[in-house]
């Protein structure tokens, strides 16, 4: 107690400045995920990618990213077991903040797409188990945890497939691709619009005192799907319209191409649905550790079940993953939008759909998932819709043995940075 009384205010400066770290490691890596697809599938350059990620996935975890949070902040490890230590509670998830920040910051430059939760479970288990004992982890909690890092690549990869093969079934190889475009496209559209508008409503409207009902909220969820897909349907008849203009007679290889041009822009929409799905969940891994060290620090050392968030954390933490997407998040770009299969925009546009959607579910259920797994198991979903061969497997390997690493990495780093914080305060 007399550690927090005496040095409470430089650890939540420290806590602020490590969750920043962490924000951008997030933003260097996960975000450059979730634009990858659109950047190789060229329906967007890195700077269009980069402002649509400033404006979503801000909103997003401004907005959206309270409710993940407290999972990510209280569900891990057992807070009873630091009532008598809590100075012990605040240097490790200082710690845990420390290491996934630093070994995202390592992965982003080396390229590879890994978990930042991984990271961060990584990183709050390991000082829990030196600083107190097994005991004060919540396995049933890890084990259900680690379950999504499984469940929900597989889930984003069927549903990614399963867009793209009904676009293909329907539009692409139909006998008029144009005819069915018009006829089928604006359906994508507002299955788009729906998982974009349902998670705004359901959670991002709630945490700015706009609570509205679920019956309602979908029902305006609907009907905001019926507009984009009016709107959607205007658009694209304009598209092929124009494209029809400049060749009498198109060949089959040809004849794709404005349709690809369509789904280019359906990828826009989606690039921005999973941008706010991606803010709104994967800000917890930066701003739950440091929410958890500012309670702890402001109610004078008493661990309470749950605390308001600073009004600051929520921004700090969406300011950060902005920033590391803009200045660091190249190289992991293009990673996973041209190392795993080669996009179009129409491939693209089901795996970033099929993510998106998979996201917003795990998201609204409170439990941190993996969005790089969820994105690489759509990405690689839409190449197996054209053979195995379609998928770089040395690539992917080259990814999952970096999934693998990542835990333990943030979990050794950890360990090593709160015994160094226990060395410099307790005297």
């Amino acid at each position: 107690m007399d550690i927090l009384s005496a040095y409470g205010l430089i650890l939540v400066i420290l806590a602020a400045s490590v969750g920043l770290l962490m924000a951008w490691g997030i933003g260097a890596n996960d975000v450059a995920n979730a634009m990858g697809t659109s950047v190789g599938a060229k329906a967007l350059t890195i700077k269009q990618a980069i402002l649509v990620a400033m404006v979503f996935e801000f909103a997003g975890a401004y907005l959206a990213g309270g409710e993940v949070t407290s999972t990510i902040r209280k569900g891990i490890i057992d807070s009873s077991y630091f009532v008598d230590s809590p100075e012990l509670l605040v240097f490790g998830m200082i710690s845990a903040l420390t290491a996934a920040g630093i070994w995202l910051v390592i992965a982003s430059y080396r390229g590879w797409p890994v978990s930042t939760t991984h990271s961060i479970v990584g990183g709050i288990v390991g000082f829990a188990v030196v600083g107190v004992g097994m005991e004060v982890v919540v396995w049933g909690k890890v084990g259900g945890i680690v379950m999504s890092w499984i469940v929900t690549p597989a889930l984003a990869g069927f549903l990614a497939y399963a867009v793209y093969m009904s676009a293909d079934k329907f539009i692409l190889s139909a006998k008029d691709p144009l005819k069915n475009a018009r006829r089928y496209v604006p359906l994508y559209m507002a299955l788009a619009g729906f998982v974009l508008s349902l998670v705004t409503i359901k959670k991002g409207l709630k945490h700015v005192g706009l609570d509205i009902p679920d019956a309602q909220g979908y029902l305006l969820a609907v009907a905001i799907a019926v507009v984009v897909a009016v709107i959607g349907k205007f658009m694209i008849n304009k598209v092929l319209a124009e494209s029809s203009e400049h060749s009498d007679v198109l060949a089959d290889e040809n004849q794709f191409s404005p349709i690809e041009k369509v789904f280019a822009v359906l990828m826009i929409i989606t690039a921005c649905c999973m941008a706010f799905a991606h803010g709104s969940n994967d800000v917890a891994n930066a701003i739950g550790p440091l929410a958890a060290v500012v309670s702890v620090v402001s109610n004078d050392g008493e661990i309470v079940k749950k605390a308001a968030l600073d009004w600051w954390i929520l921004p700090l933490g969406a300011f950060g993953i902005v920033a590391g997407l803009a200045l660091f998040g190249k190289r992991v770009m293009h990673t996973i939008g041209h190392g795993i299969t080669k996009l179009t925009p129409s491939k693209g546009f089901a795996a970033e759909l099929a993510a998106a959607s998979t996201v917003v579910i795990a998201s609204g259920t409170g439990l941190p998932i993996s969005t790089t797994q969820t994105l690489v198991g759509a990405v690689i979903g839409v190449g197996l819709a054209r053979g195995v061969a379609a998928v770089n497997m040395k690539t992917s390997r080259t990814i999952v043995i970096s999934w693998v690493v990542t835990l333990p990495a943030g979990a050794i780093l950890s360990v090593l940075f709160f015994y160094l914080l226990q060395m410099i305060f307790v005297v």
